[in-house]
């Protein structure tokens, strides 16, 4: 689907004497010319002391993904020097992501193969830089006949460290390629198109993912969601000839210190049903499914890093169609474990598959429950294209996932459940309505929802990733078009710091 990744390796090396296509350097502001980052500073002595000199005379200023390019100069034996802005003096791993991101988009076709001389060498620098590249990298050629013709991507990266034989900086490196892979993997199902990745190809190929991680996969088709009571799915998939599913994905070593579930949003294609969406609204709702790819993709994050925690995703999959077949406003549904729901807005469907998966979900008893879903367009006024919402029944909880959050480079923000929003949800008919009589506190009316599914004693937080979850915009960063692998890193940070005893 996506193009092959480059190859990321570590070696400890003169930045001048390393043969390759482009050697990048980091560059930041400063008051008359740009200040050089220490792996530059070697290749400014090749260049008598002006390369700063030279950079600012084309142009550079040293802002953070800033990329200048330049002729290598005699004694530095890459073709290129490439010159990426930092931001600062001293850049943070975030901003050494950015960097690597923008730097190896700016190369494509330039480059075949690069050396970072970026950063201190330390294990997070080495981190941040490769998780960079592989993200940055990323490319969605599936549907392209003529991406033979598109800059050839780059194949193999070096980052530069005195610290390369160090156990920590090898440790790093794997760790960030797993994660990037996942979260990779995330957007390539993203991206794939709503014809292409239905219910049944998804908990297909969500399967085959879970068997190669070693997983223990469980995939529930229409048959046997009748039978267990998923009255949500089920209704919300009755519109469409393509079946609903449920997938759990779940990793549980010997060893496991804690018992983390994630919980996914699956809606493959989202029209709104019989509230039909107008058309500008459907054009991006194959991402629908976003939540749901993170939360299986992180798991085989975890398993390939052998955490020592146990991580159980559930992926709760359907398509959202308008048919004559398709539930109606005022139809109501039983949710698993016995809650009725009177269905106000067919179009709110998100957190009837939810609420399935986390009833069932909370019958294991686990330590956390944390839902990632594409939910709201509410969340998005609030917060933007590139912030999560964070909201739950633990405020402790939410700030540390929205610590954890910061940590992996992700942008989450914590927001209430106010007093008087289960109120607004009150039904004449059933336990509960699916939305309020309102448009007011759309989010947070979502996450008072979903709260009525948790089990009690459980830790909970919701993730509304409707903003991030796909750039409709411009590249950025390590950030491409599309699907983004919102949440992912979040996700495999959490279960980290679960199996550390933080959790």
């Amino acid at each position: 689907m996506s193009v092959k990744s480059p190859s990321i390796s570590v070696r400890k090396a003169s930045a001048p004497s390393v043969k390759v296509d482009a050697l990048v350097v980091g560059v930041a502001p400063g008051d008359q010319e740009v200040t050089l980052d220490s792996g530059a500073r070697e290749v400014d002595k090749a260049l008598g002391g002006r390369l700063a000199s030279t950079l600012t005379a084309l142009g550079a200023k040293g802002k953070a993904e800033e990329v200048t390019l330049l002729p290598s100069p005699g004694g530095v034996d890459a073709t290129l020097v490439a010159a990426v802005g930092l931001g600062g003096d001293e850049p943070n791993a975030e901003a050494l992501r950015r960097a690597a991101g923008a730097v190896v988009r700016r190369l494509a076709g330039k480059a075949d193969t690069v050396a970072f001389a970026v950063g201190d060498g330390a294990a997070e620098s080495v981190a941040a830089l490769a998780e960079g590249v592989l993200l940055g990298s990323y490319t969605f050629d599936r549907y392209r006949t003529n991406a033979d013709k598109r800059p050839a991507p780059i194949s193999a990266v070096t980052v530069l460290t005195g610290k390369a034989r160090d156990k920590a900086v090898k440790a790093a490196l794997a760790r960030a390629e797993a994660v990037a892979a996942a979260v990779n993997l995330t957007r390539d199902w993203v991206n794939t198109a709503p014809s292409d990745l239905y219910p049944e190809v998804f908990a297909d190929e969500a399967k085959a993912v879970g068997k190669r991680a070693g997983l223990t996969v469980e995939v529930l088709d229409r048959k046997a969601l009748e039978a267990k009571g998923y009255g949500g799915t089920l209704g919300v998939g009755q519109g469409s000839e393509r079946e609903p599913r449920v997938v759990r994905l779940s990793y549980k070593p010997a060893r496991a210190k804690k018992h983390l579930v994630f919980v996914g949003k699956g809606i493959t294609f989202d029209t709104g049903g019989i509230s039909l969406k107008p058309n500008e609204g459907m054009l991006t709702m194959k991402s629908d499914m976003a939540g749901a790819a993170a939360v299986l993709a992180a798991v085989t994050a975890v398993a390939e890093l052998q955490l020592p925690v146990a991580v159980t995703a559930w992926a709760p999959m359907a398509e959202n169609m308008p048919s004559g077949s398709a539930q109606r406003p005022s139809d109501v549904l039983r949710i698993y474990g016995g809650k009725t729901v009177e269905v106000l807005n067919t179009d709110a469907e998100g957190r009837l598959v939810l609420a399935d998966a986390i009833a069932r979900a909370s019958e294991d008893k686990p330590d956390v429950i944390v839902d990632v879903a594409t939910l709201t367009g509410a969340c998005m006024v609030a917060l933007g294209g590139r912030t999560f919402g964070i909201m739950g029944n633990d405020e402790d909880f939410n700030s540390f996932v929205r610590q954890t959050a910061g940590r992996a480079g992700e942008d989450g923000w914590p927001l209430p459940i106010p007093e008087g929003t289960r109120e607004s949800l009150d039904s004449k008919v059933a336990d509960l309505a699916n939305v309020a009589r309102g448009r007011l506190g759309g989010a947070l009316v979502a996450a008072s929802f979903l709260n009525e599914f948790v089990g009690e004693g459980i830790r909970w937080a919701h993730l509304d990733i409707a903003g991030p979850s796909y750039n409709d915009g411009s590249a950025w960063g390590y950030t491409p078009v599309g699907g983004t692998g919102a949440s992912v890193r979040t996700l495999v940070g959490l279960a980290e710091a679960a199996a550390a005893g933080e959790l």
